[in-house]
């Protein structure tokens, strides 16, 4: 079997991808800084010699030629989050991050590269999804869109999704234009919304640590009742996007296919004030601790994607996704099932915040 090199594999998103990649017979080398690579060691012990765990204190600048020895295929997740660094400090990260991993892999002789990038590189601030804004909607997304964040705009706004969506802007930049001069490379990048699902069963989360919940946090906002709406409802299930970068792996060439640039959300989906009722509908214990604010309407509650593009290059229909019901259940499961061990433990839970 190939050996997959995955970074930012301690992660949410990188838990699922590992645990998915071992199921399905792959070799996995994880890389993670220190104490996150001895923790993610003993978590996979049962797959034996197909998973191994490496040291990389800085994915953005180390040298780690020894880590890529033999490996087929580069699943590379890792990114910093929005709000964890000063602007000018996130976007230089982001795009040196990214290709740092992609110019060593290369080096290497690794030649197929999933990259994770975010929706947030397509759509504009207004949350809408064309150059005209809304009224220009197309019957799609287009997927030769860019965000049209400035990098002065991005080192200037207060607002830290304007610059993290820059960042990621900047990295799928900078990487288009090495891959366009690297056509023996295979690359692929997802570009999915934010995403929900439960935890691998051995994922850590022993105090109330926000960040570790990566975006499920938007869904625990909704346990509370003074708890905060997200900025936009487009989704798509963890599990789902774990699977397409599995599936990436194995893409028609470009040469066949063109670009292979991603654009995906759930098919579907439906607004927040649903979303309320049926939690309270189907977990009636947590009637009396919903969100209580009015959600705000969206112009899109599912995003008009072209499902055609991503079976033809990932091979992933639209019966194969997660239902939106299952995706809120198994959440918010989730979310309760840890919520409990951490008050077992004594602490004390704020509202978290959202996105």
């Amino acid at each position: 079997g190939w050996t997959v090199q995955v970074t930012g594999a301690s992660g949410f998103l990188g838990s699922h991808v590992v645990l998915q990649l071992l199921e399905k017979g792959y070799r996995v080398r994880a890389a993670a800084r220190g104490p996150k690579a001895d923790r993610i060691k003993s978590t996979y012990t049962a797959y034996g010699d197909r998973f191994e765990a490496v040291k990389i204190a800085d994915i953005s600048h180390d040298r780690f030629p020894e880590a890529l020895v033999g490996v087929d295929a580069v699943i590379h997740l890792a990114s910093p989050l929005a709000g964890r660094a000063e602007p000018a400090a996130l976007l230089a990260a982001a795009v040196e991050g990214t290709l740092n991993v992609i110019v060593q892999a290369e080096k290497a002789g690794v030649r197929r590269m999933v990259v994770t990038s975010s929706i947030a590189t397509v759509k504009n601030p207004d949350a809408s999804y064309t150059d005209q804004g809304v009224k220009g909607c197309k019957s799609r997304v287009p997927a030769a869109d860019w965000n049209p964040v400035t990098r002065e705009i991005a080192l200037t706004t207060d607002n830290e999704m304007i610059t993290y969506s820059a960042s990621k802007k900047f990295a799928e930049v900078a990487l288009w234009e090495w891959a366009d001069k690297h056509p023996h490379v295979e690359v692929t990048t997802l570009n999915p919304p934010f995403f929900y699902g439960p935890f691998t069963s051995d994922f850590p989360l022993p105090t109330p640590d926000f960040g570790a919940l990566s975006t499920d946090v938007i869904l625990y906002n909704f346990l509370f009742p003074d708890g905060a709406f997200p900025s936009s409802t487009p989704y798509i299930d963890v599990r789902d996007v774990a699977q397409a970068h599995i599936r990436a792996l194995n893409a028609p060439p470009t040469a066949e296919v063109g670009r292979k640039r991603i654009i995906f959300a759930s098919p579907s989906g439906w607004p927040f004030r649903k979303t309320v009722d049926f939690i309270a509908s189907q977990r009636p214990g947590l009637k009396h601790r919903l969100i209580t604010a009015k959600p705000v309407e969206y112009p899109f509650d599912v995003l008009p994607m072209d499902f055609g593009r991503v079976e033809q290059v990932l091979g992933i229909k639209v019966a194969d996704f997660h239902t939106t019901e299952q995706t809120v259940l198994d959440t918010i499961d989730a979310l309760v099932k840890v919520e409990e061990q951490w008050q077992s433990a004594g602490h004390v839970i704020p509202t978290p915040p959202t996105y």
